[in-house]
């Protein structure tokens, strides 16, 4: 993942963020998301979701294509300001998002929501 002038370009066009707010780059990114984490969640939605933005960042670290990385990383600065403002609580998912998302997105998305749903099972039965 490697920030390039056209990628850096690119992040002027990119509506979702708030006008003022520029993309920032992948690895300041990174540390801002592990610092939300840190900040913003119980230990153990922390853990998972630290788990979960390694995984992503080292799985997305040699795509060269502009229009992939403009769209990753502005999903995930999104992401970090909805976990330090608290408003990701209850949100639930863009059926738009869904919609365009691959066989592959699904099923992660899908074995996602399959621990998230275990984690709730194992702590239900311990109590």
């Amino acid at each position: 993942m490697r920030p390039t002038a056209r990628l850096l370009m690119a992040s002027a066009e990119t509506s979702a963020l708030k006008p003022s707010m520029n993309l920032l780059p992948p690895i300041p990114l990174y540390r801002r998301l592990l610092r939300a984490h840190r900040k913003h969640l119980p230990p153990e939605m922390r853990i998972l979701g630290d788990e979960y933005v390694k995984a992503e960042f080292r799985a997305h670290r040699d795509v060269d294509n502009p229009v992939h990385l403009v769209g990753f990383l502005s999903e995930w600065q999104l992401y970090a300001q909805k976990i330090e403002g608290d408003a990701w609580i209850g949100e639930k998912l863009d059926q738009g998002k869904i919609a365009k998302m691959s066989d592959e997105q699904l099923a992660q998305l899908y074995e996602l929501m399959k621990a998230i749903q275990k984690k709730g099972e194992e702590e239900g039965s311990e109590s």
